[in-house]
């Protein structure tokens, strides 16, 4: 997991830092899947599986011969709900 966290810290997150982006290591399993978060701009970006596949998932698997495959974890954030309310409470007379 120490070897996976250092890839992506120095090699995966500029690549999508240069983008307002930004990644998360969740979880590394037993059987070698790659759990992982993206924030920020890569969160709502509609290339985000494009961006797991030929990005993080290409790092990780041409570094770690033991990663399996790559997982994304969606989570709503209290950030998501806090602009989601904004626009729901602007609509409001």
């Amino acid at each position: 997991m120490d070897k996976i966290a250092q890839l992506i810290e120095e090699r995966i997150r500029p690549i999508l830092q240069v983008h307002q982006g930004d990644i998360e290591l969740v979880e590394v399993t037993s059987d070698g899947i790659v759990k992982v978060k993206l924030t920020g701009a890569c969160a709502t970006c509609p290339g985000a599986q494009q961006t797991l596949s030929d990005v993080v998932e290409a790092e990780l698997m041409a570094a770690c011969p033991e990663v399996k495959g790559i997982v994304p974890v969606y989570q709503v954030g209290e950030d998501l709900i806090q602009q989601a309310l904004k626009i729901l409470h602007k609509d409001k007379p």
